[in-house]
Order: C-alpha cells, then sequence, then structure tokens
C-alpha cells in the first residue's frame, strides 16, 4: 500500500474541507486484501471532534448497489428470474399503462408493450423516473404523492404496500425497456425483495447479505451499537452549512423505517462498505464463502446500456462522460463492445458518498462526507488524486 500517499490524499481533501465545504470526510482502500483507512477534519462545522475513521454516514444511492447484489443471490437461488414480470410479485403493476407524450395529459395513454421484468428494475428501464427537460404532469404528480422524489427520508411514514398503490395509480413515461431514467426503479425492486423473499427488505438484506458480510455498521436505522458514531448531515444555507438531519436520538435514520428503501436508505461506515466492494472484487467471495456467483459478479459490473446511454437524458444528467450502467452501479469500459472490459465500476449517494472499484487493479475506494449535495470540488479533487496515483501504479 505504499504506493498510496495517503497524506498527499489528506491533504487534498483538508484543503476543500478548510475552504468550508465540508466538515471532513473519511477515506478508505482496499488493494490486495489489505485495507486502510484515514480522516480529515471534523464530526460537525464546529470542528471540536475530529473524525476518526468508524463513523456511520448515510450512503444514500450506494444502497443501490447492495440491493442488486441481493437480487442476483435470489436469482441465483429461484426465487427471481431476470427476465420474471415483477407482476408476479407486485401485481399492482401489472397491465402498465403509458403516456403517449412525455408532456401529455395523464390520461393520455397506450398499453405498455409488455411487462416490466426484474432485469428492468436492475437496469433502471422500467419506465419512470427524473424528468429534467420537459414539464411531466406524471412526474408531478409522483411527486405529490409523496413518492420519494427528494433526499431519502426514512421517516415517511407509506408502508411498501401503500407505496406500490400510490404508484400504480400513475402511467409509465416510457415503454419498459426502452430508456434509462433514475431511480425509482430500485424502489420497486426493494418491494419485489420483499414480497419475493418473504421477509421484510431489512431483514431480509441483514439475514442474506450484512450479517455474512460482517457489515454490522450497516442497515436501514442506525443499530443502536452505532449511533454515537452517527456523523450529523450538513446542507449548504444562509450561513454556510445547517443541519439537514441530526445526529442524535432525532435523527430520522434512529428509528426503523415503514419503507426500506433500496433507492437510499441506507447508513454505513468506510470499513462495511469496503467489505461489499472487497466480495465484488474477489468475484463473489468473502473469507472463503461464496456469496454470489463469479456469473452474477460479472453481470452485476458489466455495462448493459452502451449506445442507449446517448440516447437517455436522464443517463447524461446522472453518470459520468462516456459511463453506462450494469446492475446498481455505473460501469465505465474501454468501449461499448459485448467484450469491453470494465475500468471501473461504482456509485454515489446525494448525501455525499463516493465509491469505486478498479478490477483491474484489484483496488476499491470509499469516501464519504456529509453534505447534501455532495461538495463536488472536494469529490472530485480525491477522485482525481487517486486515479493519478494508480495510474502511476500500473505503470
Amino acid at each position: 500500500m505504499t504506493a498510496f500517499d495517503w497524506n498527499r490524499l489528506s491533504a487534498v481533501v483538508s484543503e476543500h474541507a478548510a475552504a468550508g465545504e465540508a466538515p471532513g470526510a473519511v477515506m478508505a482502500l482496499s488493494h490486495d486484501g489489505e485495507t486502510q483507512v484515514a480522516s480529515v477534519g471534523a464530526r460537525a462545522t464546529d470542528g471540536a471532534v475530529p473524525l476518526s475513521g468508524d463513523e456511520v454516514f448515510r450512503i444514500s444511492s450506494m444502497t443501490k448497489p447492495i440491493a442488486a447484489a441481493l437480487t442476483l443471490m435470489l436469482v441465483e437461488e429461484g426465487v427471481l428470474a431476470l427476465d420474471a414480470p415483477i407482476e408476479r410479485w407486485v401485481p399492482e403493476l401489472a397491465d402498465r399503462r403509458v403516456l403517449r407524450r412525455l408532456d401529455g395529459p395523464i390520461a393520455d395513454t397506450v398499453p405498455a408493450d409488455r411487462p416490466i421484468t426484474v432485469d428492468d428494475l436492475l437496469t433502471m428501464r422500467m419506465g419512470f423516473g427524473f424528468v429534467f427537460d420537459t414539464p411531466c404532469p406524471a412526474f408531478e404528480r409522483a411527486a405529490a404523492a409523496g413518492l420519494g422524489l427528494g433526499p431519502p427520508d426514512p421517516s415517511v411514514p407509506l408502508t411498501p404496500d401503500a407505496w406500490v398503490a400510490r404508484f400504480a395509480e400513475l402511467p409509465l413515461m416510457h415503454q419498459p425497456g426502452a430508456d434509462w431514467m433514475y431511480e425509482l426503479s430500485f424502489a420497486v425492486l426493494g418491494v419485489v425483495l420483499a414480497r419475493a423473499g418473504r421477509q421484510p427488505l431489512d431483514d431480509l438484506l441483514r439475514d442474506r447479505l450484512l450479517d455474512p458480510l460482517g457489515m454490522t455498521d450497516t442497515g436501514f436505522e442506525v443499530p443502536a451499537q452505532a449511533l454515537p458514531r452517527l456523523v450529523p448531515c450538513f446542507t449548504p444555507g444562509e450561513n454556510g452549512l445547517e443541519v439537514f438531519d441530526s445526529a442524535d436520538a432525532a435523527s430520522r435514520w434512529n428509528h426503523r423505517p415503514s419503507f426500506p428503501d433500496a433507492r437510499g436508505g441506507l447508513v454505513s461506515t468506510a470499513s462495511d462498505y469496503l467489505r461489499f466492494a472487497r466480495m465484488l472484487l474477489d468475484g463473489g467471495t468473502h473469507e472463503g464463502t461464496r456469496l454470489l456467483s463469479e456469473q452474477s459478479v460479472a453481470a452485476m459490473i458489466t455495462d448493459h446500456l452502451g449506445a442507449d446511454r446517448d440516447r437517455s437524458t436522464s443517463a447524461q444528467a446522472f453518470l459520468s462522460s462516456g459511463a453506462g450502467w450494469g446492475y446498481g452501479l455505473e460501469v465505465l469500459t474501454t468501449g461499448v463492445a459485448p467484450n469491453a472490459r470494465t475500468t471501473r465500476y461504482g456509485w454515489g449517494g446525494g448525501l455525499g458518498s463516493t465509491w469505486y472499484s478498479f478490477p483491474e487493479l484489484d483496488t476499491a475506494a470509499v469516501l464519504l462526507t456529509q453534505c447534501l449535495p455532495p461538495p463536488e470540488p472536494l469529490v472530485t479533487a480525491f477522485w482525481s488524486e487517486l486515479i493519478t496515483m494508480l495510474g502511476r501504479r500500473s505503470r
């Protein structure tokens, strides 16, 4: 690990933290099975308590890769199938209607060409999601219905059944499989997982993936033993960073949610998340125990969008330049051919977290901050410096 200059990485991140972009950050790296964690800055804006590296952060959309891995575990067990229509588990979403025009009236629809499949959810091609460039009454209705089109909020009182019932009242925006749209597919996926697995999603995830990986600080609510290590989350305000969610008993993550949200509901630590990342780098194994097949890992980190990303306004808004989408994560490859090599995969969260793995270099890295939105200059500087270091190491 000597090729990775933690002093340099810390200095880069510290410079941005000192400028007020974030109170601090935790950085973690796994390479050749070894893990190193470092931290800079403080738990809060007053700078009174330094970060130690084992703090609990809200990882928001970094929940998606974990939910995707759980899905593939159930596929391997025969509980789910990638090509199976989800109406088998979510009959409320059978016989979908589709908007004739994205900006058209909600009642102006045509029948869906085919049912939504499990694969559509993993690849976020269900046909409903965020819209940026066109006024869309269906999107506005979804927001008004409380379907969670803003930052993660586990205090929302909707149950999974109630959430699906509200979503079922809306038409799809696009035909299933036609367009990549962030991010409601994963909310539906969480419901499918719970119903297919016959357990609430938080229990299912704990039993099948988190406990086997030893991710004891990860969950849809802050584990009791971890609450003292939860950091507050901040968002920009008129007088600098203001508290978005507290780090005490009043935190919205301090209670079991009514709707464990596979889009972005988890909390975790840098070390915990690296266990998950390491499992993927090791082809689906953890400490000698196989959790996922090599074929499932390969499918997860393979770009399923290809050239379609250039036609999706949502993909252009959310994905890095030249990136595609695997199952629950962003994928950068050497090209768009079916046999293109994956050079980097991972994802970030809107509350300040990012993770990428570099399979050819057997390396995974996690950067955790506590800001909504993520402090872009700090995040960009960290990854630029790390990628420069990796480039030197690969030569």
